[in-house]
């Protein structure tokens, strides 16, 4: 029988210390110990480690009248100045940067309104550039004080190089982000699904906290997929993420906006919905709105007025996700799929057909074992889920985590 790596034993017990702090926010030895079930010399030479290095803090406990008298308990906490992140998220209307610390607290944001699909990737760099030293100078930071930067873009995007393959937002294929970033602001640069972005903030602080199994399909310019196995951001090959837009939901099915027929995207994503109905109100002023960057916003409160051709568009588009989501369930039997996106600001609208399609598609040797949830919208939320992404690289995540080198 092979011994285990020791190397490999240490990352892993460091970080099981550390995920225990940050899962607590304040801590005991004792109850680390407890929680990761590691002997108290392992958790006590762990965090003597962790403490030299500045990753957690001390803080003193005066102890309860109610426990014994003695000397006040030393409880630990993440140094929220261990580490500062940049975090920037591409959409089709907008590029949105936020600064967090080590404990994934927002210290400050920039938004910047643009038609990113308008650009070409060098002018959308530029302004991703100037919103990130923009949004550092306003936290009172200099770029020299961030650890690590993070891009989310929509999209098909391999993490090992930084590359994103394929994105709807841009017109070309292959774009090296990461690199680029990385040489305009010296900082350690990681790019990513935006959809893992918030699989990780749903697993750090959401409705995936306490589960080491679950999903997240995010339904917007493109419909992705964020996959949490054994308590780990699951990616294929060089960190590759996963476009469920991409699955065939109905191989003779068109989709009427020239996307390929039956491709899940041609028929869900929130382009296809206004799409179609834009193209229903060809000619009449309505087919502005709906082009426009409130689309979404117009195309609810038609179908809520009563305009029963566009809510059949998001009908169709609810039971074409639920046939996926089915689909997911039946490969996986995760105990929750998390639902997010701008899609969903179209309410019952999209979620009630998508709800019957999964009932009805879901075999009954399975059914009841998911819970369907809905993700509270947030602006912040990508941002969290960015810190988390690099946090953990930063702090040692010892399972098949490609990730930026450490900046000391």
């Amino acid at each position: 029988m092979k011994t285990a790596d020791p190397e490999l034993m240490r990352a892993i017990n460091r970080f099981l210390v550390m995920d225990a702090i940050r899962r607590s926010g304040t801590i005991s030895r004792v109850e680390i110990s407890e929680r990761t079930e590691l002997s108290p010399t392992t958790v006590s030479a762990i965090t003597a480690a962790l403490l030299e290095d500045g990753l957690i803090v001390p803080r003193q406990v005066a102890p309860t009248p109610d426990q014994v008298r003695g000397r006040p308990r030393i409880m630990l906490e993440l140094n929220p100045a261990a580490a500062s992140v940049c975090g920037a998220k591409l959409a089709p209307n907008k590029i949105t940067i936020a600064v967090t610390n080590f404990q994934a607290d927002v210290l400050g944001t920039v938004s910047i309104p643009i038609r990113v699909d308008r650009q070409p990737a060098s002018v959308i760099l530029d302004l991703v550039e100037d919103g990130v030293r923009s949004c550092i100078e306003a936290t009172g930071l200099q770029v020299e004080d961030i650890n690590s930067l993070c891009l989310g873009v929509p999209g098909i995007v391999e993490r090992a190089s930084g590359i994103c393959r394929y994105s709807p937002i841009f017109s070309e294929r292959d774009l090296k982000l990461g690199i680029d970033l990385q040489e305009r602001l010296k900082v350690p640069t990681t790019v990513d699904s935006d959809v893992n972005l918030i699989t990780l903030a749903e697993q750090w602080f959401g409705h995936g906290r306490d589960l080491r199994d679950f999903l997240v399909v995010s339904i917007e310019h493109t419909i992705g997929l964020g996959i949490i196995h054994g308590g780990e951001l699951f990616r294929g090959a060089n960190g590759l993420s996963p476009d469920l837009g991409d699955l065939i939901v109905s191989p003779n099915g068109s989709t009427g906006n020239g996307s390929l027929p039956g491709r899940l995207s041609g028929i869900a994503s929130t382009t296809a919905i206004l799409s179609a109905a834009a193209d229903l109100a060809r000619g009449t002023p309505q087919e502005k709105l709906l082009r426009g960057t409130r689309g979404m916003d117009h195309a609810v409160s038609l179908a809520q007025g009563g305009d029963g051709r566009i809510a059949e568009i998001f009908e169709e588009a609810g039971r074409a996700l639920g046939i996926a989501i089915a689909n997911l369930i039946t490969l996986f039997a995760p105990p929750k799929v998390i639902l997010a996106g701008s899609a969903l600001q179209a309410g019952e609208l999209l979620l009630a057909p998508l709800r019957d399609a999964v009932q009805a598609a879901t075999p009954e040797t399975i059914s009841g074992v998911t819970e369907i949830v809905v993700h509270e919208s947030s602006d912040d939320t990508w941002a969290r889920g960015a810190a988390a992404l690099t946090l953990r690289d930063l702090y040692g995540a010892p399972w098949g985590t490609t990730g930026p080198a450490k900046k000391r």
